[in-house]
């Protein structure tokens, strides 16, 4: 970021000496080119701070550790895949869905403590942002 002012603000300065529209050359003071500069200067770092804090939460929220891209359905499937080797959630029935990160859990599970362990593990998954949990406690339903 400071390698972009220091890059762009002699450019900058170099603007501010440029003649006016016309002939008559302005005379400006050393104190008005300076805050011209310091000004631009300013805007610019703003420009790069915004664009770097954008370019880094999408970053963030497009890609997982491993670099393969969230989806929802990426985001569906490994929450199923961290379900399996929960002994609380052994006979539970269990439907994930998933929209724009936010994990909808439904189905029933065999306790209080399966439902709060579901909620926890769903939340722990990468790229989830809300978890919805709509579980029920009770038997496993039979088809």
């Amino acid at each position: 970021m400071n390698n972009a002012v220091s890059i762009v603000a002699p450019f900058l300065f170099l603007l501010t000496l440029a003649p006016a529209h016309g002939s008559a050359r302005a005379a400006l003071s050393p104190q008005t080119v300076a805050e011209k500069t310091a000004d631009a200067a300013d805007k610019t770092k703003d420009a790069v701070v915004k664009g770097a804090k954008v370019a880094a939460t999408k970053t963030k929220d497009g890609l997982s550790k491993t670099g393969e891209v969230m989806t929802d359905g990426w985001i569906t499937s490994r929450v199923h895949e961290r379900f399996v080797g929960e002994d609380l959630l052994k006979n539970s029935d269990i439907s994930v869905d998933t929209a724009h990160h936010v994990v909808t859990l439904k189905g029933t599970v065999t306790g209080r403590a399966g439902r709060a362990r579901a909620t926890t593990v769903a939340k722990g998954t990468e790229g989830v942002r809300r978890v919805v949990n709509r579980l029920t406690i009770g038997p496993k339903r039979k088809d």
